[in-house]
């Protein structure tokens, strides 16, 4: 920092304030826009804030030793008992007054973007709305306040809206049998293929260790079946970003355990062959599993069993309304065909004469089960969320939902056809796939475009996934967006083209602008991350 920068200004990154390609701050007066310069050529604010989006430091950055927002006592004369293991120094952490502390994280949660602030096109993740009922029914006191280890006869009503839960999942599905447990996508996937591999060696099928993946499947389902001990079997797309069947067919064998496929695929196209796909797989003995992640294109329009499926996981979280998971309460339930059925991990909520209970034992029917996934019974309040929309929709709204978010999906790729390059001809399901056909002549990268976005006030959609599309751009509307939102995107794409179109491709390349952040440098980020802030060097040592 040099001599003339005047006190309190925002300084400039460097790596020992704790600063790093994973988060630099535009220092004040640094290059925003070339439209912002004014007419001495000056740049940016003063201060660093964009009128009411507040520059805000770290917490570290704000405290300082001096102050507190308490008072506390001096401790009374005690004999510490940590056997020498007493802290020697201050515990480094920033003081600051209450009101500092509210404005920090009140202008952090500012910065936000969120479903709340408006349309995610985030493809392969079905980020929706989340009506506010289902949230009011969670919190009711009798599901919010539950304790996992309560006596049976007081969860009596938790126990009959699980079993209602579930009763539906049947009724999608047209399977028997729901494992509750699980708590997010892709632990179904494990439990799914645990079933399998259980499955096969009671029936003293252990050589079927080869598991064969379509390149269209999610990127988890690889990763779920070499977690469960097979050695994993890629088969091609063809032209139409469909499965080859062909390639299929020849991969198959008497060490196949199971197909992992997933319909509506990650392109976001539905696997018309879907049917003589399950035929030649079980024609080998060998299971098929279909990743439900996208079940939301097709809820209430056709049974997974129908289709040939032998056991699948749902994303409560995507298909139902429940908040998205990110790390958090995930939930994904598993449906079994009859075969399966015993296999299915503890617990299982029963009925009886008495009421509702649970097998938690591997007795009885449930000798063949895979056991326990989770320490309990699974997501309680993902449960009454994803039971609360399906109440309220009905079938016929379910339907809808899968109608309604096909249609948006096909509303945007009609209109951005001629503005950006769609990967594949003909219509899609619920998310439409772009590649970098029409950006390259530009020399402008998906990453480029998806920065842009971002100055025009939208998330970008997902970039480079599906992995078998160059430089791809995956959009999701979703159900729950208005025609008029979707407007609005697609004319902030098209406006976007139509400045490369005019030249501005440099722009491009330096975006976003407007952000509180600029650019990141993300694989420095990843590779070398700043986890703990030290305070910046003296000033005797940076001068």
């Amino acid at each position: 920092m040099s001599a003339e920068t005047p006190p309190g200004a925002p300084r400039a990154p460097n790596a020992k304030s704790g600063r790093s390609a994973a988060g630099p701050r535009r220092p004040a007066g640094a290059p925003v826009a070339a439209a912002e310069a004014d007419a001495g050529g000056f740049t940016g604010t003063v201060s660093g804030n964009r009128a009411l989006a507040i520059e805000e430091p770290l917490l570290f950055e704000q405290g300082s030793r001096q102050r507190c927002g308490v008072d506390l006592p001096d401790p009374a004369n005690f004999k510490p008992r940590l056997g020498g293991l007493e802290r020697k120094g201050a515990i480094g952490l920033p003081g600051l007054s209450e009101s500092e502390v509210v404005r920090h994280f009140t202008r952090l949660s500012q910065k936000n973007y969120a479903i709340d602030a408006g349309l995610f096109p985030l493809g392969s993740c079905t980020m929706k709305h989340n009506p506010r009922l289902n949230e009011k029914m969670a919190r009711l006191p009798g599901f919010a306040d539950l304790h996992p280890l309560q006596p049976l006869s007081t969860v009596q009503g938790a126990l009959a809206l699980m079993d209602a839960l579930a009763h539906w999942l049947k009724q999608l599905t047209g399977m028997p049998a729901i494992a509750l447990p699980p708590a997010a996508g892709a632990q179904g996937e494990l439990c799914g293929m645990m079933v399998i591999r259980a499955a096969h060696d009671a029936a003293g099928q252990n050589a079927r260790r080869r598991v064969l993946v379509p390149e269209s499947a999610h990127g988890t389902n690889p990763a779920t079946a070499a977690l469960c001990g097979y050695h994993v079997d890629s088969i091609p797309a063809n032209a139409r970003g469909r499965v080859d069947v062909a390639a299929l067919r020849a991969k198959l064998g008497p060490d196949v355990a199971a197909l992992m496929l997933t319909n509506p695929n990650t392109c976001g196209l539905f696997e018309p062959e879907i049917l003589d796909i399950a035929a030649v797989v079980h024609g080998a003995g060998a299971y098929f599993y279909c990743d439900g992640a996208n079940f939301n294109a097709i809820v209430g329009k056709v049974r997974p069993a129908d289709l040939g499926i032998d056991v699948m996981h749902f994303n409560l979280h995507k298909t139902f309304s429940t908040p998205h998971g990110g790390g958090g309460p995930g939930s994904g339930p598993v449906a079994l065909v009859e075969a399966l059925a015993p296999f299915a991990p503890l617990p299982w909520v029963v009925a009886g004469p008495g009421g509702f209970a649970l097998r938690e034992d591997a007795v009885g029917d449930a000798a063949h089960t895979i056991g326990r996934l989770k320490a309990f019974h699974g997501q309680m309040g993902m449960f009454v969320r994803a039971y609360a929309y399906m109440l309220s929709h009905g079938s016929d709204g379910l339907r809808q939902v899968a109608e309604d978010a096909v249609l948006s999906a096909n509303y945007l790729l009609a209109a951005l056809r001629d503005t950006l390059t769609p990967a594949y001809d003909g219509p899609c399901m619920h998310e439409c796939l772009f590649d970098d056909g029409g950006l390259r002549a530009f020399d402008v990268s998906t990453l480029d475009f998806a920065k842009a976005l971002i100055d025009e006030g939208f998330h970008p959609t997902t970039i480079y996934f599906p992995l078998v599309v160059h430089g791809a751009m995956l959009v999701e509307p979703t159900e729950t967006e208005s025609k008029g939102e979707l407007d609005r995107f697609i004319a902030a794409v098209r406006g976007l083209k139509a400045r490369l179109d005019a030249g501005g491709a440099e722009r491009f390349r330096t975006a976003p602008h407007y952000s509180p952040r600029r650019r990141l440098d993300e694989t420095r980020a990843a590779r070398q991350p700043v986890l703990r802030w030290s305070p910046p060097a003296p000033r005797e040592a940076a001068e």
